[in-house]
């Protein structure tokens, strides 16, 4: 049977009664007609028969409604037929047989199991009574094997049908939930696409800002210097560009092929930043304490940023020319120390400013694994703390 047709069977349940039920009253006929062999009597007429096994395909029609009453009426009129004098073969049996099968189909095991039983208990007195001159044996075991195996087969089309079930049902899980990652992941990468560009703009605005502003204080006093300021500031517009659009390029398809190659900033451009600030009037200390270790590229990014963020604020927000940078590698941790002894505060919350130094540094922090603090000092200054792994 093809799958296509076995679709179209599904689909149309009244089209399975229509052919079901008329196979299984000619086959209670036949059984009314011809089953009285080896019976007693010596003559036994077939239309009692006729009429059970109508009143019990009858019942059938409804089997789908009330399954547990079609299996009672359609095991009475068995025991009726029986008590006739008819044979109880399988063929006599078919009504009953298919209403147990459709209740096993139906119902739980239980149910189905405590019907049979029931059904067994009608009609194996009733076939030994009226049987007497058939074996027993062959009395007994007829109807209790023809009604034991639609049970069976009724249960395992059941377990069957609920098997298929839960795979479908797992399936439709799987893919919602792989739905629900693939929103969190783009989520995620637009936060994160977010955070860099304000990292990005933040920091190169400040620093060309600090800087036109210090060209702006020397153009007449210091021409030489100014000039060497504005030729810096170029620079910080242009580097400012390029991150800006590196950044921006995440949101293209990766076969696009304008699409820049250049690699994410690390600590390896950290003296490239720490010139820069100085242009703008902040020197800048780096110390580092411990063996220097290679870091993972996610965490090299995280480590720069943080800083890059860190002196960003202090240029915006400390009345101070000074900050200190600590990077002191102990074991598998790296701990990162931005300091400054200015009169307020360096990193400020966007609760003071508006912005999201603090917010941003504290999310790059803790997705890479690690762990953030930032506050001011008892005498004045700021100190941003980040502890993050070497590897993650």
């Amino acid at each position: 049977m093809s799958s296509s047709f076995q679709r179209y069977l599904s689909d149309r349940p009244r089209v399975v009664d229509a052919i079901a039920i008329p196979a299984v009253f000619a086959s209670a006929v036949f059984a009314s007609v011809v089953g009285t062999w080896g019976t007693t009597s010596e003559h036994i007429d077939w239309q009692p028969g006729v009429v059970l096994a109508a009143v019990a395909c009858t019942a059938l029609w409804w089997h789908r409604s009330h399954p547990r009453t079609v299996v009672a009426v359609t095991a009475l009129c068995a025991s009726a037929a029986s008590g006739f004098g008819y044979l109880t073969t399988p063929l006599l049996l078919a009504p009953v047989m298919v209403a147990l099968y459709w209740l096993a189909t139906e119902t739980e095991r239980k149910t189905a199991h405590l019907y049979c039983l029931a059904t067994a208990a009608v009609l194996v007195p009733t076939a030994v009574l009226s049987e007497r001159s058939v074996s027993w044996i062959l009395v007994t075991l007829n109807p209790a094997v023809s009604l034991l195996l639609p049970v069976a087969w009724g249960s395992a089309v059941r377990l069957r049908r609920a098997y298929l079930q839960s795979l479908r049902a797992r399936a439709e899980h799987a893919e919602h939930t792989r739905e629900e990652e693939a929103r969190q992941r783009v989520a995620e990468e637009r936060v994160r696409i977010a955070r860099e560009l304000h990292d990005v703009v933040a920091h190169h605005l400040a620093l060309a800002n600090a800087q036109a502003g210090t060209a702006a204080r020397l153009v007449r006093s210091r021409p030489e210097q100014a000039e060497q300021l504005l030729t810096d500031l170029a620079g910080t517009t242009s580097s400012a560009l390029r991150e800006v659009k590196a950044t921006v390029s995440l949101l293209r398809r990766p076969d696009d092929p304008d699409s820049p190659l250049d690699p994410a900033p690390g600590l390896e451009r950290l003296p490239e930043l720490v010139a820069s600030l100085c242009t703008a009037g902040l020197k800048v200390t780096v110390t580092t304490d411990g063996e220097e270790k290679p870091l993972s590229p996610g965490v090299d990014l995280t480590a720069y940023r943080i800083i890059q963020e860190a002196l960003t604020n202090v240029t915006k927000h400390a009345a101070t020319t000074a900050a200190q940078v600590t990077l002191s590698y102990a074991g598998d941790l790296l701990k990162i120390t931005v300091s400054d002894e200015g009169t307020s505060s360096a990193a400020l919350g966007p609760a003071q400013d508006g912005g999201f130094g603090l917010i941003g540094m504290r999310e790059r922090a803790e997705s890479a694994g690690g762990h953030f603090e930032a506050g001011r000092h008892p005498g004045g200054g700021f100190t941003v703390t980040a502890e993050l792994p070497i590897h993650f």
